[in-house]
């Protein structure tokens, strides 16, 4: 790597996050973890640090600009000018549609595809400026639809095509926008999802495994190992493109 890059991950004080935020440090880049409560990132800061790496907590809600600009200056101050950002943070309200109150899809439209947006707003200039920018937005194979997530699965289908847009506008100025959809990954988020459905966690993974060609589910490394190329500036003429990152093919 010609220079230290500053990374910012979202949603990166547990799961997917942590998994990238500890992987994208190994790669020897700085990285700001952020979650809603900085208080939540200090392991994941922790473990980086004691590897050898630099991170910095940050707390900032994602739905909320001027949380996320107030964030974002703080890295710039703290860690350097942040030119590879990975929008991870997300929620689900899951429910059927005639379930579904407005208030679940908002929060889950607002954290996951409003905060991209925000995310993506604040750090753009630091990009465009250093003619050099990484952006991977986290979609899911729910974009294509899920049964009990109309939220979360039009949230994941929106960020599919702000990075495609993203990747016209912005790749002029050597920035590259990709999204991940990761299938079944075990995490906090899918054992709560097998406790929706009434489902034990080890049964819902050893059922999900088997519908699965690779026959096992995810880990927060496997999107890790995606996202740590995506991010690299050997994948600069990788843009605009979802790769899903599922154990098999998806349509």
């Amino acid at each position: 790597m010609s220079e230290t890059r500053t990374a910012i991950v979202t949603g990166a004080a547990r799961g997917i996050g942590a998994g990238v935020a500890k992987r994208l440090a190994a790669d020897g880049m700085n990285v700001a973890v952020l979650d809603l409560n900085e208080a939540d990132c200090a392991a994941v800061v922790e473990e980086i640090k004691a590897a050898g790496g630099s991170a910095l907590a940050v707390g900032a809600d994602v739905s909320n600009p001027e949380s996320v600009e107030a964030a974002v200056e703080k890295v710039a101050a703290e860690l350097g000018a942040p030119t590879v950002v990975v929008n991870n943070a997300g929620i689900i309200r899951d429910n059927l549609l005639f379930k579904m109150t407005v208030e679940e899809w908002d929060l889950v439209m607002n954290v996951h595809l409003r905060g991209a947006f925000n995310m993506v707003k604040s750090t753009q200039k630091y990009m465009t400026e250093a003619n050099y920018g990484r952006i991977v937005n986290l979609s899911s194979t729910s974009a294509l639809g899920n049964r009990g997530q109309a939220n979360y699965s039009a949230a994941k289908a929106g960020v599919q095509g702000l990075t495609k847009t993203l990747a016209i506008e912005l790749g002029k100025y050597g920035v590259t926008a990709n999204a991940i959809a990761p299938g079944f990954i075990q995490t906090d988020m899918t054992a709560a999802t097998a406790e929706r459905i009434g489902v034990g966690f080890d049964d819902f993974i050893k059922f999900s495994a088997d519908q699965i060609p690779v026959k096992r589910v995810g880990q927060p490394e496997d999107i890790a190992h995606t996202a740590s190329f995506l991010c690299s500036e050997g994948a600069g003429f990788v843009s605009g493109q979802v790769i899903y990152v599922a154990g098999g093919p998806k349509d």
